[in-house]
Order: C-alpha cells, then sequence, then structure tokens
C-alpha cells in the first residue's frame, strides 16, 4: 500500500513538474483570437528566400539630414532606418493583416478577459555587447518612453495601466479595462532597450553616439547630417529563428541623404546608390531614361500594394481663426482640380482618393447601413446633417482646367460663411483677407501646388509657399506653426490605437503627435474609442466606415491621390522572392547577386548639407 502511494505520489509530482516547465502560451498573437496562418513549428515566412545568400551592400538614400540616433523622442530629427539595430518583442507577419509572432518572446500569455497580456523571452535574446535581453530591460523601456519618449507613446500605450517584471524572463503588462483588443499586439511591437546601457545617460539627449540594441545590424560609420552605415551582426542571435531566416541578407546597409530629390534621382543613375522607391509619377515617367535603364543595368518594377491606402491630403491647421469653419475648407479643397493635375503632371498615373480607408473594406460607401447608423444616431446632434447622406466623394472635373462650376460652388460656401471679394481680395466682415501659408520641404512639390495657387487667387484667396529645411520643417511642426501641409495618414488592415495619435482630442495638443489638423471632436472621439475596443471584425469595420463617414464631412484636408503599386528602380545586382509580402514591399527579404558587378559611379559634387 505504502509503495502504490509512493507511486502515486511520485507520478502526481512528476504531472506538476511537466505542467511547470511546459511553456505557457502561444507562439502568436491574433486580434480577435482566430488561428495564425502560421503553426508553431513553422519554418520560414512564405514570402520570404530562406537560403538566401548573405552578403554585398545595399546603398539607399534618404532626404534632408539628421542630427540624433534616438528615434524615440521629439527632439531633433532622426536618422533613417534605425529600426535596424532593435529588436521587438514580436515579429508582423507581412501577409497577413494582423498577426504578431514571437520574437524576443518566445511565448505569449493572454488573459481571457483581455486584462494582462505576458511575454516569456527567450534564455538566448542579447544585446550586441553580450548582454542578456530580461524583463527588467522591458519594464524600462516602456517605462522610459511612457515618460521621458515622443507623445506617441502615451497615447499609443494609454491603456496600460502597469508593466510587472515577474522573474528575469517573463513580464507582464496589467491594462486599465479589458476593451482594447489591439493592445496586447501592440506592445509586442515595443523596441527593447538595454537597461544597462541607458543608466547614467541622458535619453533625451539627441546626440550621435551609437546606441546599444539587440537588433540585425549595428551601427558603423556616421558622418552627421551626411550618411549612415549599418553593418550585419555576424552572431547576431535571433538569425536562425523562423521570423528572421531569409531576411536582412545584406553585409552593410549605407543611407546617403540629399536635400533635393532631383539631385538624389540623378545620384542614383549614375550609381551612387542602389535602389530607389519613386513617389514622382513624372520621374517615374520619363526621369529615369539613361543609358543604364536601356542596357537593363537599372530595372523599374512596379509590385502590387494591396494595403488599406490611407490619406493624403493638404491639411488644414484648425487651430487657425480662418479655418475654423467647415463651409471655409470646403471651398479651398473644391479649387483643387485633381483631373487637370492627373492629365498634366502625372501623366494618369494617379486616382484621387476620398476615404480615409481606401482600397479596402474599411471604408465608407453610399449611404450609411443599419450598422452605421446604430454607431452615428446617438451622436446625431454633434454631427453634420452630410454624414447622414452619402459619403462624400470630392467632385470631378473635365480636366480641361476650367473649373468654373467648381469654383461657383466655393463662392457660394464662402459667402454663407461671411466672406465677399473686394478689391480682388476674398475678405471675411471685418475687412480680413484670406491669406495663409502653405508650408513644404519638397521643390518638387511646388508644381503640384501651384496650380492650386491659382484657383485660390481666382476667388480672392492668398495662398503663400514657404519652403524650408529639415530641421525647420520638424521644428515647425511640432510647435503647429504652420497654416497648412502636406501629409499622410497611414491606415493599416486593421486600424487600431493609432487613430487616437491621429484624430482623438487627446493628442491635438501634444507636440510631435500626428494629429496635425488639431481635431477635437467629442463625436470623432467617440468612434475612435469605439473602433479601439471593437470586438470582432464586423464591429471594427463599422466604426471605421463611421469614422470615415464623419472625417470626410468634416473636409479636414484636401484629399489628394495614390497609387496601388510601388514603383521601385534598382541596379541589376539584386534578387528578390518571386512571392512579395502582401502588405508590404519587403526590401529586407531581397538579397545581393553576382550577376553584375558594382555600377562604376559618377563623381558628383557632395549634397547640400546644412549649415
Amino acid at each position: 500500500m505504502l509503495d502504490k502511494l509512493k507511486t502515486a505520489l511520485g507520478c502526481l509530482l512528476l504531472a506538476v513538474a511537466t505542467a511547470t516547465s511546459a511553456a505557457p502560451g502561444s507562439h502568436a498573437l491574433t486580434l480577435y483570437g482566430e488561428p495564425p496562418k502560421y503553426p508553431a513549428d513553422f519554418q520560414h515566412f512564405d514570402y520570404v528566400n530562406p537560403d538566401a545568400p548573405k552578403g554585398g551592400t545595399l546603398r539607399l538614400s534618404a532626404f534632408g539630414s539628421f542630427d540624433s540616433l534616438n528615434g524615440f523622442i521629439s527632439r531633433g530629427t532622426a536618422a533613417d532606418q534605425l529600426g535596424l539595430i532593435y529588436d521587438t518583442l514580436t515579429a508582423h507577419a507581412l501577409d497577413e493583416p494582423f498577426t504578431e509572432y514571437g520574437l524576443i518572446a518566445e511565448r505569449i500569455e493572454q488573459a481571457e478577459d483581455n486584462t494582462w497580456v505576458r511575454f516569456h523571452l527567450r534564455p538566448e535574446a542579447r544585446f550586441h555587447d553580450g548582454h542578456p535581453v530580461t524583463a527588467a530591460d522591458v519594464v524600462f523601456t516602456f517605462n522610459t518612453l511612457i515618460e521621458q519618449g515622443a507623445p506617441f507613446y502615451k497615447a499609443y500605450y494609454g491603456d496600460v495601466k502597469e508593466v510587472v517584471a515577474d522573474d528575469e524572463r517573463s513580464v507582464t503588462f496589467h491594462f486599465l479595462h479589458g476593451r482594447n483588443r489591439e493592445l496586447p499586439l501592440v506592445l509586442g511591437q515595443l523596441p527593447v532597450l538595454p537597461e544597462h546601457y541607458w543608466e547614467g545617460r541622458d535619453f533625451n539627449r539627441n546626440g550621435l553616439e551609437p546606441p546599444l540594441g539587440s537588433g540585425p545590424y549595428r551601427i558603423g560609420q556616421v558622418r552627421a547630417g551626411r550618411s549612415m552605415t549599418f553593418e550585419r551582426v555576424a552572431d547576431y542571435w535571433a538569425a536562425d529563428l523562423p521570423v528572421r531566416r531569409g531576411f536582412y541578407n545584406f553585409d552593410r546597409i549605407t543611407v546617403d541623404y540629399y536635400r533635393d530629390l532631383g539631385v538624389a534621382l540623378e545620384a542614383f543613375k549614375a550609381g551612387q546608390f542602389d535602389f530607389n522607391e519613386e513617389y514622382s509619377a513624372k520621374n517615374w515617367s520619363t526621369g529615369y531614361d539613361s543609358p543604364a535603364l536601356t542596357a537593363g543595368r537599372i530595372i523599374k518594377e512596379e509590385i502590387p500594394n494591396l494595403n488599406t491606402r490611407g490619406m493624403q491630403g493638404f491639411v488644414f491647421n484648425l487651430r487657425k481663426p480662418y479655418f475654423q469653419d467647415v463651409r471655409v475648407r470646403q471651398a479651398i479643397s473644391l479649387l483643387f482640380d485633381f483631373e487637370w493635375a492627373n492629365s498634366r503632371l502625372f501623366h494618369g498615373a494617379y486616382e484621387r482618393s476620398s476615404s480615409f480607408f481606401g482600397n479596402s473594406e474599411l471604408g465608407a460607401e453610399g449611404l450609411p447601413g443599419e450598422d452605421e447608423l446604430a454607431l452615428l444616431e446617438p451622436l446625431r446632434e454633434q454631427l453634420s446633417p452630410a454624414v447622414f447622406g452619402p459619403a462624400y466623394v470630392p467632385p470631378q472635373t473635365d480636366g480641361s482646367g476650367n473649373i468654373r462650376d467648381q469654383r461657383r460652388q466655393a463662392y457660394a460656401l464662402l459667402q454663407e460663411a461671411g466672406w465677399r471679394i473686394e478689391n480682388d481680395q476674398l475678405v471675411n466682415a471685418e475687412g480680413q483677407p484670406l491669406s495663409f501659408e502653405f508650408l513644404l520641404i519638397q521643390a518638387d512639390f511646388e508644381r503640384v501646388l501651384l496650380p492650386f495657387k491659382r484657383n485660390l487667387a481666382s476667388l480672392g484667396i492668398d495662398m503663400q509657399l514657404r519652403r524650408v529645411d529639415t530641421s525647420q520643417y520638424v521644428n515647425r511642426l511640432r510647435s503647429r506653426d504652420f497654416d497648412m501641409v502636406v501629409t499622410s495618414f497611414a491606415q493599416s488592415n486593421s486600424p487600431g490605437n493609432e487613430q487616437r495619435e491621429y484624430w482623438h482630442s487627446s493628442s491635438a495638443d501634444n507636440p510631435g503627435s500626428r494629429n496635425l489638423m488639431g481635431l477635437q471632436d467629442p463625436a470623432v472621439d467617440q468612434l475612435v474609442e469605439g473602433l479601439i475596443q471593437a470586438d470582432s471584425r464586423a464591429e471594427l469595420i463599422s466604426h471605421t466606415r463611421a469614422l470615415d463617414r464623419v472625417l470626410r464631412a468634416g473636409h479636414y484636408l484636401v484629399p489628394n491621390y495614390h497609387t496601388s503599386v510601388y514603383r521601385v528602380a534598382y541596379w541589376d545586382k539584386f534578387a528578390h522572392p518571386e512571392q512579395a509580402p502582401k502588405y508590404d514591399l519587403g526590401l529586407y527579404t531581397w538579397w545581393a547577386t553576382d550577376q553584375a558587378g558594382e555600377p562604376a559611379p559618377i563623381l558628383l559634387p557632395e549634397p547640400e548639407q546644412e549649415d
């Protein structure tokens, strides 16, 4: 009997030990608990070449300049590509709308009521100096970003109550409530900083000392404001993980800075750098003509872009009194003749944007459905009647440049708002002219704005173009010292916490937030919070469509245009997987080939730099 009791007790202890040693949680996180595409034993993502050779150099370009290697603060102008030196708790799958797979975190636990998420860290995770990545580093990172980082972080992680290191390799984030379904995935994207490195250093300093990271690259040579080199970490701890296999194949990545995009294009054609993503339809049509293109040494390729298109537009600063009337904003919007610009300037390459969530099921169309009305009706007294009609779509012109109908509509709106034309100037009841400044940094964009300026002048509206250097531009945006700028609001197929940063009242006065327009609207706030707290894909779609209607009816920007492809040009020294990732360009899945040598560069003057 005693032997049987000992045997049973031994089995019980073994079962407890086995349960204790088994890694809890899952290898991946999805938004609504649906199964991830890749199982726990997957070897690599479908859109990579797991046998891609390592080696070679990728030379890139960047616009403007930089004076900081700390991209987490609002001071200074941070260098491009700094994410290459950091690893995150999880890795985002580029062929799923929103799924995160463990990177630094080996396994992830999540409360059934979504009030906490726990990350179990890999014991092999290391910073570049050999120190292990610990739970204390995660706690330090989160608290530092909240307390000293850019305002973005405080808003983005606003529903986190606290973060606790359970032990050396386990960390738990506790939430204020369980309604933010996206929050566990968002926290998985947290880059982990080394506490031991930052001890005794000023986190708010925007200097050029290369910081310590744990990612696939470390910073090499830095030429202040001019160029940067990233060197592949030969003993990178995560190189053989499924989420990293086939990525980061270049031994070196260099980034040269140019203050003029025209000079940058000529430098590319002369072989000064290797890869260029083109945003100008004119350049894409004719700008690459060269002997190298004719000889096939430069390759132009259009890669499908299946992402939600988001919105690019001329943004009104609502802090300015003359932009606070929606009729004024709508009138100004009517005077942008996209069809003429597309025909004469863009070689017919673009489509007009109307939705903030275009190219997806998230955008509003036609009249609101019952699900949208259920969200909008309680807010009816706070909303424009236009919200309950067909979703706003900018009117089309015939492309001739004659916008008589739009001009007539615009002037009627302006008169209704109390403006009149006097001595060829549009003035209000106090005789003050409608005059504002358009702030920009790209010289090429002036050709888009000059026809718009002429159309505004036809109604007595004075728009002055003011081009400044990169550092001044960044500082003026942060201090909200502008009237109008052009910017983009990128969207994913699973929008969430970033919507607070775009439209919510809590971000309107935060320096450095993406709420450039200064939007403060309780109805918008409620829709944003509902979107973030959506419990299903269907509920998320209803909230984004309702939010889309309200934003479009508010005329907070002049909608611009978009294309559904990535336009890339590169020298014939690279290859990429046959299958591109569905929701990304996937540049870091590319690799260098031996099919062609280095193009012989033509020496050009150093790019113009800031004083």
